[in-house]
């Protein structure tokens, strides 16, 4: 079930709609969001956090929130009102329906976007079309500690304003394999500044992407594998660069993302 979380003044026949917005501006917001959260393997704790914390960016920079684990919203006319997708640590597979999977295909063929945090790359291991899309899968990761992310140039709305070497406390997925040929790579982590706590370390060697955005199939992508953690969703950093990736994806911000772009 979708929560209800829209501002008075939209349209009656907004209102109308199975689905409802977060919007703390009072007039028609800029765009609307759908925050996807639905998990069919691990469960994140942080995602209540993740999703307040959309649904308030939303609230402050004038865009339109909606949050659901309901797959069956995965049609062609609920996905039209959006100008993005976020999949909040989605696990598994989320999309189980065929139908689902091809009306999200036909969304980002027809220039939707794609917002994916932390998670989103331990989901649709099926689906290679979404494989490409996020960009690279989830492989493993070493137990939550403190270590440093090379921000790479401060030239896209998801980085901007951001320290060059970012120390922060996460949980640090490596990947299957390195995205960086089909993507534009935003940040990276450096793997000798954290240590094999648990069962594995760091295992991508001196280019460990860690953010990443690109154009795919006709749409727009970005991916961060930042937000494991709910005090994530209370850092002004981190805030930040999703709402950098959230205001790309829509259409809203730059979308300086080609694999060869430098600016």
């Amino acid at each position: 079930m979708i929560r209800t979380r829209l501002a008075a003044l939209l349209s009656v026949a907004a209102l109308a709609l199975p689905l409802a917005a977060a919007t703390a501006h009072a007039g028609t917001p800029a765009f609307r969001v759908l925050v996807f959260s639905k998990t069919t393997g691990f469960r994140h704790d942080s995602i209540p956090d993740g999703t307040a914390a959309i649904e308030k960016l939303g609230q402050e920079h004038g865009f339109a929130v909606d949050v659901t684990e309901d797959a069956a919203q995965f049609n062609d006319a609920t996905l039209a009102k959006y100008r993005t997708v976020v999949f909040l640590s989605t696990t598994g597979d989320p999309l189980d329906q065929q139908s689902e999977k091809d009306a999200f295909q036909r969304y980002i063929e027809h220039g939707g976007g794609f917002t994916g945090i932390h998670a989103a790359a331990d989901s649709g291991y099926t689906w290679a079309w979404y494989g490409n899309l996020v960009g690279a899968y989830f492989q493993d990761h070493p137990a939550i500690q403190q270590a440093t992310v090379n921000v790479i140039g401060q030239g896209t709305p998801a980085t901007r304003g951001l320290p060059n070497r970012w120390v922060r406390t996460d949980e640090w997925y490596n990947y299957r394999s390195n995205p960086r040929q089909n993507v534009r790579v935003l940040a990276t982590v450096d793997e000798s500044t954290y240590n094999p706590i648990g069962y594995t370390g760091g295992s991508m060697g001196d280019d460990h992407p860690i953010s990443w955005c690109h154009p795919y199939d006709g749409g727009r992508a970005f991916y961060t594998g930042l937000g494991h953690t709910s005090e994530s969703y209370t850092d002004p950093a981190f805030l930040s660069h999703i709402l950098g990736g959230i205001e790309m994806t829509a259409g809203a911000a730059k979308f300086n993302c080609d694999p060869a772009d430098t600016e």
